[in-house]
């Protein structure tokens, strides 16, 4: 009887409220299936105010966003506002996360200088530095998968390999959405009666996993840094795909590039960058503006957060 019960809530879709419930305001049903997909929209990626950083309980200091990107603090302000002021022409919303293990590739706990000693975040490491001992993962017996995974890397073409500060770390609050994000994300599961679909990314430690479609080099033995067909298959049979979060040099360009080469080119139209919703990593601001020139001339469109809203309110009508 409960799985019936739980069967049927999932079916209630595009913010049609149960008989009799009072939702506190009109939930009208949609019109077209219009689609909103977050890009990790957590708090390590956050350039955060001290009062959204809790304190560590071993003392005064308070927690700090690992890799804080300049701007996303706002963009994640103005998303939870498109999602509170357009909740009701919204038919489905995802959410991916980037999740990582601790000891992982892209982080310093993975590798180690030619002396053995540590190396910094930021640092890029090629191929032609791990050959020549420049740089080396601690655990020697993984030199061999490393130097192919750092091949493959750059026969794609798309990234250099970069040692990121330990971030989106499983369990912690750096892995946690944006607060004032997740309370509108929450809004919108109990007005609508629908459930915001969280795609974890990144957890296997051997390669880096910048894209929600796919990892920069699939591990052919894991099926999740692997093509997510069902994913592109959910987001292609919407009407409108609108995409935010962070960032726009990394996670957001390698997700939308996918998507781009995965959806019918006739189908391309469909998909929304909201601009105003969206930063770059500090440094790479250029990397976001050749790729929103990019996916433009592709098809894709570019509005902002305003412009979106407007967009819900008739979708709603």
């Amino acid at each position: 009887m409960l799985a019936f019960l739980l069967a049927g809530l999932f079916i209630i879709r595009s913010c049609v409220p149960l008989k009799g419930m009072d939702t506190g305001q009109e939930c009208r049903v949609a019109q077209r299936k219009l689609q909103l997909l977050i890009i990790d929209p957590q708090n390590d990626f956050c350039d955060l105010p001290e009062a959204y950083c809790p304190p560590l309980p071993t003392g005064a200091e308070r927690m700090l966003p690992a890799l804080p990107v300049s701007g996303a603090h706002a963009d994640m302000l103005r998303l939870a506002a498109l999602i509170d002021a357009g909740l009701a022409g919204l038919g489905d919303i995802t959410v991916t996360l980037d999740s990582h293990q601790h000891l992982d590739i892209a982080h310093p706990t993975f590798w180690c200088d030619a002396r053995g000693a540590a190396i910094a975040p930021f640092t890029q490491i090629t191929a032609a530095d791990a050959r020549a001992g420049k740089y080396r993962p601690k655990l020697l017996q993984a030199q061999a998968r490393v130097l192919a995974y750092l091949d493959a890397l750059e026969a794609a073409g798309r990234y250099t390999h970069m040692v990121w500060p330990v971030h989106c770390e499983i369990g912690t609050w750096g892995h946690n959405i944006h607060h004032d994000l997740r309370l509108a994300l929450n809004r919108w599961e109990e007005q609508c009666l629908a459930v915001v679909d969280k795609v974890s990314k990144g957890s296997n430690p051997w390669t880096e996993h910048f894209s929600a479609i796919m990892a920069e080099v699939p591990d052919p033995a894991d099926a999740s840094t692997q093509l997510n067909a069902g994913l592109i298959a959910r987001l292609q049979s919407a009407d409108r795909l609108y995409i935010a979060g962070e960032a726009g040099s990394h996670c957001v360009r390698a997700t939308v590039e996918h998507l781009a080469d995965n959806f019918a080119s006739a189908d391309l139209h469909k998909i929304v960058l909201i601009e105003d919703c969206i930063s770059p990593v500090s440094g790479f601001a250029a990397n976001q503006t050749d790729f929103f020139r990019a996916m433009q001339a592709r098809g894709l469109q570019v509005l902002c957060a305003a412009e979106v809203i407007t967009e819900l309110h008739a979708n709603a009508i």
